[in-house]
């Protein structure tokens, strides 16, 4: 091959010395990589949509069926399910206790307490026995004060 067929082989690889190279883009600073042109990915559930009807949005009739909540789980129709009641009246235990916790010198706040602690409960019941827990805990630091002084 001749010099001038390698003089052409390096041209189209390399630019003219005596052409002006454009200026090369704005370091960016941080992670960001893209472009002018650039869109993050949309992340999340549910996905932003036109309201129904709009031009893109879906159709006006789209929530006829049904609404899915998760799409591939089907929602039921069924009647509402209800809870069994609460026992003592309906209160539940950690009420009751905490209310004849006045009248029996505080013995039921530290069962309620315990209960919170230690035993399985319906969780209706939890701010019940959270009360017991706190009158107990105030109540033995009256008890202290007043014996100290």
């Amino acid at each position: 091959m001749s010099e001038s067929g390698k003089d052409v082989d390096q041209h189209q690889y390399h630019d003219h010395p005596d052409q002006q190279q454009p200026p090369p883009p704005p370091h960016q600073y941080g992670t960001f990589q893209g472009g002018h042109s650039y869109q993050p990915p949309v992340m999340g559930f549910p996905q932003p949509t036109p309201p129904p009807g709009a031009p893109g949005g879906p159709p006006i009739n789209a929530y006829a069926h049904g609404y899915h909540s998760v799409p591939g789980y089907a929602v039921t129709e069924r009647s509402t399910v209800r809870e069994p009641r609460l026992p003592c009246c309906g209160i539940g235990v950690g009420w009751f206790l905490f209310i004849i916790g006045f009248f029996l010198a505080a013995i039921p706040w530290y069962l309620g307490a315990f209960i919170l602690i230690c035993a399985q409960y319906d969780p209706r019941e939890k701010p019940g026995y959270v009360a017991c827990l706190i009158a107990a805990i105030l109540g033995t630091v009256a008890v202290i004060f007043g014996v100290a002084s």
